[in-house]
């Protein structure tokens, strides 16, 4: 019974693609559990990206405790290296208290790299460099830089959607750095796991047109609370060439603001580029993780 793994487990993490349920699921298992949540989506690190990247309000948290969220400038840069520190140091803290930690969000790889004996190399940062890779990126676009990653280090290119544009540059980045590109960096991944977990997964069960039906309807609510003037925000504040505005929702509509597409244009853009980021979800959670997935039907309390 799954209820039993959840009452003998030190971690639990609920993933999903985007529009999954995740949050009200959290809130209740929190409760239910006596937990506190722990964000587990990359972008919600961030202050002033709220609307865009579905950020849980004061209200929906009913009293929940939760952790790192917004903590992070929109201009700093953030690692998975970074985030895996964090969060072990932070379920440590939890579980001193005598409570459950609850991790949620949809990056698969933030999760995986705090449940399991994931090792980084050393990261370097040079923000100069970065700096000029996201203007590059600016004026060639994501293919091209996938091109140039495809050509230094073709493994690592076949592990990332050339949408991907915060891992491509990253991937660049590090071979410039440190000569050590993200395929040998990988050799350091375990698959040891380091708490005993359970990892409930939802959306795998809900029909594809379910699901992109209830994704367009969010990208439609956000519209309406607001994310056009939030994006606007950042773009006053000439923020550019930094991981976060590369998020969904963020770059597309600074398309729209820099005059190169109409808005319906960056609404499309917006939901096809959501949807298939869930069916990335998706692929992601079945294959690199040992994920319960959730039936419509199964009851949890």
């Amino acid at each position: 019974m799954i209820q039993d793994k959840i009452q003998q487990a030190e971690v639990v993490a609920i993933v999903g693609p985007t529009a999954s349920g995740k949050t009200a699921l959290s809130i209740e298992l929190a409760k239910k559990y006596n937990g506190e949540i722990i964000n587990g989506d990359s972008m919600q690190i961030y202050q002033g990206l709220d609307i865009g990247t579905a950020k849980i309000t004061e209200e929906e948290m009913e009293g929940v405790p939760h952790h790192l969220l917004s903590f992070k400038e929109p201009t700093e840069p953030f690692s998975v290296a970074d985030y895996q520190k964090l969060v072990r140091a932070k379920i440590a803290e939890i579980q001193a208290h005598g409570k459950l930690p609850i991790i949620v969000g949809g990056s698969g790889l933030y999760v995986q790299a705090v449940l399991y004996d994931f090792q980084f190399t050393e990261e370097q940062v040079d923000e100069v460099v970065r700096k000029a890779y996201y203007e590059e990126l600016e004026k060639l676009g994501p293919e091209a830089m996938h091109a140039k990653l495809k050509k230094l280090d073709p493994q690592t290119a076949e592990t990332i959607h050339p949408n991907n544009t915060r891992r491509v540059i990253r991937a660049l980045e590090m071979i410039e750095l440190s000569g050590v590109s993200k395929a040998s960096e990988a050799h350091n991944r375990g698959e040891v796991p380091l708490y005993n977990h359970v990892i409930l997964g939802l959306g795998q069960n809900m029909s594809r047109e379910e699901l992109y039906d209830r994704i367009n309807l969010r990208v439609d609510l956000m519209m309406e609370k607001g994310l056009l003037e939030e994006v606007k925000g950042l773009w006053q504040q000439n923020i550019r060439g930094v991981q976060s505005i590369q998020a969904i929702g963020y770059k597309e509509l600074y398309d729209y603001l820099d005059g190169k597409c109409s808005l319906e244009e960056a609404i499309d853009s917006l939901k096809q580029n959501s949807r298939r980021y869930a069916k990335r979800q998706l692929t992601y959670f079945r294959n690199k993780m040992d994920v319960h997935f959730l039936n419509t039907d199964e009851k949890l309390f």
